[in-house]
């Protein structure tokens, strides 16, 4: 297997290079190796930086992989002097938008975090609100939710509700479904009020199985019948309650995260 390393560069957290490099994955006959180098804000970091790329193109032998977002021009400029395939993801989107817009970008560091209205605040602002109501912890404050999740226990609905927090600044709650709704058949009655905001999410039962007997092994909780009839019961309650719903066994948080909004519809993301 071929292999090939790949640095992240950045002078701020490097989550925007970093997300880019998921293309990696397309490659999967590529074995990856990956250097992380945030707050790269002075020329000393950037030689330093410099001379770790050198050492790899030295022990692979072949060129390493560059995935960079530095503000300042004079650090680019250095940093694609590296025998390497530099990738400037600035250079690539934001200098075209200048020329284009005819107007200089502002260069503050981090500036692109606070892009379709989900400032920094706003995210921490939703990741409280769901970690304050996750797995139905409170009803007070229900209100604001933008989202609200439903599904059996262990379905993928916490992870979910937080990505869609951090990444999206969406205030996202999410109930457990469990064995009393399945005797009434109806969801919890505090639930009743947001019909537009209910979003459901499903599980292959062998996965659940496998899930919670991590969690709670040899269990009634975690054998295969009971996961089975759960989420039998459960698809058939969101149903009824015309719910829509999203199986979530071989999906990923983004994937997830985005079919929700598309199908609840938030306010500007619809």
């Amino acid at each position: 297997m071929q292999q090939r390393t790949v640095f992240f560069v950045s002078d701020s957290t490097g989550i925007t290079a970093e997300s880019l490099g998921h293309l990696l994955a397309h490659f999967p006959e590529v074995k990856f190796r990956q250097f992380r180098y945030p707050f790269i804000d002075s020329i000393q970091k950037i030689e330093g930086v410099l001379q770790r790329i050198a050492q790899a193109r030295e022990e692979d032998g072949v060129r390493p992989v560059i995935m960079m977002t530095l503000v300042d021009p004079d650090y680019r400029a250095l940093v694609k002097q590296a025998d390497a395939l530099c990738l400037d993801m600035f250079g690539a989107i934001i200098d075209p938008l200048s020329a284009e817009l005819n107007m200089q970008p502002s260069l503050g560091v981090g500036i692109s975090h606070g892009v379709l209205g989900h400032s920094y605040h706003e995210r921490m602002d939703a990741i409280n609100f769901s970690l304050g109501h996750d797995d139905g912890q409170t009803n007070h404050g229900l209100d604001e939710a933008q989202v609200i999740l439903i599904g059996v226990s262990r379905c993928g609905k916490t992870p979910t509700s937080l990505y869609l927090a951090m990444q999206f600044g969406i205030k996202a709650a999410n109930y457990p479904l469990i064995p009393e709704d399945f005797e009434r058949m109806t969801l919890p009655s505090i639930l009743d009020k947001y019909p537009e905001k209910l979003y459901g999410l499903t599980i292959q039962p062998e996965r659940l199985h496998s899930v919670r007997s991590e969690r709670r092994p040899d269990s009634f909780y975690a054998s295969l019948a009971n996961c089975k009839e759960e989420v039998r019961l459960a698809e058939s309650l969101m149903e009824r309650a015309h719910v829509p719903w999203i199986d979530s066994t071989s999906r990923s948080i983004e994937e997830l995260s985005t079919t929700i909004l598309q199908k609840i519809k938030v306010k500007q993301y619809a």
